[in-house]
C-alpha cells in the first residue's frame, strides 16, 4: 500500500517515513485513532516502507518484488493478528491464520472498513471476538523464526483493545524485548482498553479524524461523485471514511439503528401511564436482544451521539452538528428540547452501563428493557 493512496495525515507519514530514514525505529508503537481514520492502511504503508527500503516519502524505487508482494499482502515478514471467533467453518481454536483469504479481501475492498464490517466477513456478527491464548502462541512461534529476506519482520495488531488478558500477558515479555529487527505495530480506537503494561511499552502515535475537505475530495476521486454530493456526504461522515463510503452506497448500518432509535424514543414518550406503550419497549427490547452483541453495542453507541447531537441543538451549537436522520416526520430539532443539562448525563450514564454490561456476557433482554424503562423516565424529567 502506497502512502499517496491514504488520504491526509500527512504530519504522520513524515513522521514514519523520518524515522525509518534515520533508523530510528521503534520496536513497539501503537497507532491509535477513531473509526475510519487510516490507522491501518498507514500500518501497511509503513511496513512496506520498511521491509521494501522504499525512497523517501513514498514507496516506489525499492525492492519490486518486495512491494509486489505487498499488494497482495503475501510477504512472507509481515504477519497479522485480529479478532476471530468459531463460525460455521471453524469450529474451534480460532486464530487469525484461519482467516487470512477474507482478512486480504476486506483490506482491498474495504481498508477504512471497521470492526463490525470485519465480523460481517467472517459470519460472526452476532458473536464478540477477540484476540485470545492460542492466537498469542501463534505469535511467538511467528516471530521466533528468522526473517524470510533478512531483514525485519513487522507484526500488525489490529483492534488491540480486544487482546484478551491471557494473550495480553503472554506477549508481554516479547513486545518488551523483541528478537532482534522485530516491529510491533498495535492498532486500537480505544487504547483505555490497552492493559497498562503493554501500552506503557509502546511508543503512541495519536491519529485525528479526517478533515471534511480530504473526506470530500476522497470520494470525489474514488466514486467520482458531484462536488455538492461528496461535500454533504463528508460533513455527515465526522472524521468517518469508512461511514462516508457506506453512505455513498447507503450501506450504512445508521440506517437501521436510526429506525430502531426513533421508534424506541417514540414508545419512551408514551409509555408514561399506557400500558401498551409499555408492551411495546418490552417487544422492541426482545427483538434487539436477539441481535448479536457486537450489532447492540454498536447500536448503543450509535444512540450517545443521537443524543448528544440533540443536546447541541437545543443549546444553539448548530455548527457542530452533522447528524442529518432520513426517516420521515421525524426531526432532530423537534427533539432536541428533550435532552438538556437536566437528564443528559444520566442518559449517557445509563446508555454506557448497557454497554458495559452486555460487553460481559449480560442478559441482553432484561438489560435492554431495563434502560427502557429508565429512558422513559429521564426523557420526562423536566429542564432545570
Amino acid at each position: 500500500m502506497l502512502f499517496s493512496e491514504i488520504l491526509g495525515q500527512e504530519h504522520i507519514k513524515a513522521h514514519l517515513t523520518q524515522s525509518v530514514d534515520n533508523g530510528r525505529i521503534a520496536h513497539a508503537q501503537l497507532f491509535v485513532g477513531p473509526e475510519g481514520c487510516g490507522t491501518l492502511p498507514m500500518a501497511i504503508a509503513y511496513a512496506q516502507y520498511l521491509l521494501c527500503n522504499n525512497t523517501r516519502n513514498e514507496n516506489t524505487s525499492g525492492n519490486e518484488s518486495c512491494n509486489l508482494k505487498f499488494k497482495n499482502l503475501s510477504h512472507p515478514d509481515l504477519h497479522f493478528a485480529f479478532p476471530v471467533a468459531t463460525n460455521g467453518i471453524i469450529k474451534s481454536h480460532p486464530v487469525s491464520n484461519n482467516f487470512i483469504a477474507e482478512w486480504r479481501e476486506l483490506i482491498d475492498e474495504q481498508p477504512y472498513g471497521n470492526l463490525f464490517d470485519w465480523y460481517k466477513k467472517i459470519g460472526i456478527e452476532k458473536k464478540q471476538g477477540q484476540i485470545g491464548v492460542d492466537e498469542a502462541q501463534d505469535i511467538v512461534k511467528a516471530l521466533s523464526l528468522k526473517s524470510y529476506e533478512g531483514g525485519y519482520k513487522v507484526m500488525i495488531i489490529w483492534m488491540a483493545e480486544k487482546l484478551n488478558t491471557q494473550a495480553a500477558n503472554k506477549l508481554l515479555k516479547l513486545i518488551e524485548e523483541p528478537p532482534n529487527k522485530t516491529i510491533f505495530i498495535l492498532i486500537a480506537e480505544d487504547e483505555e482498553q490497552i492493559i497498562n503494561t503493554i501500552r506503557s511499552r509502546c511508543q503512541v502515535l495519536h491519529f485525528p479524524p479526517l478533515s471534511e475537505e480530504i473526506i470530500k475530495q476522497g470520494l470525489i476521486k474514488k466514486y467520482a461523485i458531484p462536488e455538492d454530493v461528496a461535500g454533504k456526504i463528508a460533513h455527515e461522515a465526522n472524521g468517518n471514511f469508512n461511514k462516508a463510503c457506506d453512505l455513498v452506497y447507503h450501506d450504512s448500518e445508521d440506517t437501521q439503528f436510526e429506525d430502531w432509535f426513533i421508534y424506541w424514543i417514540r414508545s419512551a414518550f408514551q409509555a408514561k401511564g399506557n400500558k401498551s406503550a409499555i408492551h411495546n419497549l418490552i417487544s422492541w427490547s426482545e427483538d434487539i436482544a436477539k441481535t448479536g452483541r457486537e450489532t447492540q453495542k454498536q447500536f448503543l453507541q450509535f444512540c450517545l451521539t443521537f443524543f448528544r447531537q440533540a443536546l447541541l441543538i437545543n443549546y444553539n451549537t448548530n455548527e457542530l452538528v452533522y447528524m442529518e436522520p432520513k426517516s420521515e416526520g421525524f426531526k432532530l430539532e423537534n427533539f432536541a428540547p428533550f435532552v438538556h443539562g437536566n437528564n443528559i448525563l444520566e442518559i449517557s450514564e445509563e446508555l454506557q452501563n448497557a454497554i458495559y454490561h452486555i460487553e460481559r456476557n449480560g442478559n441482553s433482554k432484561i438489560i435492554l428493557t431495563d434502560l427502557s424503562i429508565k429512558l422513559t423516565r429521564l426523557l420526562h424529567k423536566k429542564a432545570s
